[in-house]
C-alpha cells in the first residue's frame, strides 16, 4: 500500500499531470476539421507536366535538376517529363552532382544517368553554364531545382548563368517553381555589394531573400538584362507564410 507520503509528494502530481494531459488532448481533438494540414504543395514540374506541355512540344530538353528535382510521389523530374512525352535529350548536374552527394566545392565530372541513360553535364566544374558543345543539341533548359531562400546557395546562380547561356543561343529556358522553404514573407541581412559579386553572390539581393526560384528568375531576367525567352510554371498550393 502507498503511504500518506508518498501519494502526497508522488501520486498526487502524477495524477494532476494526467489530468492536464488529457485535458489538452481532448481540447485537440475537439478542433474538429478546421485543425486539417493545408493540401500539400504541387511543384512547378508537375504543372509543367499537366498544363503547360505546349511551351517544350517539338523540342530538345536538358533538364538541369539534382534529386532535389522531384514530384510528390517521389518521382524524378526526368521522369515526369519524359512520361509526359517531353524530349529530355541530357541532364545537367549543379554543385554536389546529380545525387547531391559531392562535398561542397569538389569538381562534378560529366557522367550518365543510370537510370535514364541520358548524359548528365556538370555545371560545377571546368564550366559553370552550358557551353556551345552541349547547347547545340537543345531547343530548351528547364531548371527544377530546390532553393533554400539563402543568397549564397550557388544552385541559383547556376540557375542564372545557364539563362545567360540560353540568352546567348537562342534557347527556351523554363523554371519549374518550388517554394521558399524559409517562408516568402521576410527579407533579413545585408545586400550584397555588387563589386563582391561571385558564384556564391552574383547579384545584389539580400542574404535572406524570400523569393522563390521563379522569382528570382524573373528579377534576374528584368532587372539584370539577361534577357532570356522565360517561362515560370508556377507552382499550386503554397502560401507565403508557410515553412517548409
Amino acid at each position: 500500500m502507498m503511504s500518506a507520503r508518498y501519494r502526497q509528494v508522488v501520486a498526487g502530481p502524477i495524477r494532476n499531470v494526467a489530468l492536464t494531459s488529457c485535458g489538452l488532448l481532448a481540447s485537440l481533438l475537439a478542433c474538429g476539421p478546421e485543425s486539417k494540414p493545408p493540401a500539400p504543395v504541387k511543384p512547378g514540374i508537375e504543372v509543367l507536366a499537366a498544363d503547360s506541355l505546349d511551351i517544350l512540344a517539338g523540342l530538345r530538353v536538358g533538364l538541369i535538376t539534382n534529386h532535389t528535382g522531384v514530384a510528390r510521389d517521389g518521382r524524378p523530374s526526368a521522369n515526369v517529363l519524359l512520361e509526359a512525352g517531353i524530349d529530355v535529350v541530357a541532364l545537367l548536374a549543379p554543385e554536389h552532382g546529380l545525387s547531391g552527394s559531392a562535398r561542397p566545392g569538389e569538381t562534378i565530372e560529366d557522367t550518365t544517368d543510370e537510370a535514364s541513360g541520358l548524359p548528365v553535364y556538370s555545371l560545377y566544374g571546368d564550366r559553370l553554364a552550358p557551353d556551345s558543345a552541349i547547347l547545340v543539341d537543345l531547343d530548351a533548359l528547364v531548371f527544377d531545382i530546390q532553393d533554400v531562400g539563402a543568397r549564397y546557395y550557388t544552385y541559383v546562380s547556376t540557375m542564372a548563368e545557364a539563362m545567360r547561356a540560353a540568352a546567348s543561343a537562342g534557347l527556351t529556358f523554363v523554371v519549374a517553381d518550388r517554394p521558399n522553404p524559409i517562408g516568402g514573407e521576410l527579407v533579413q541581412g545585408n545586400v550584397l555589394d555588387p563589386s563582391f559579386a561571385s558564384f556564391v553572390g552574383l547579384f545584389p539581393v539580400a542574404m535572406r531573400h524570400g523569393m522563390t526560384v521563379g522569382e528570382l528568375a524573373l528579377m534576374f531576367n528584368e532587372e539584370f538584362s539577361i534577357g532570356a525567352r522565360l517561362h515560370v510554371i508556377p507552382m499550386q498550393g503554397w502560401r507565403r507564410s508557410e515553412w517548409a
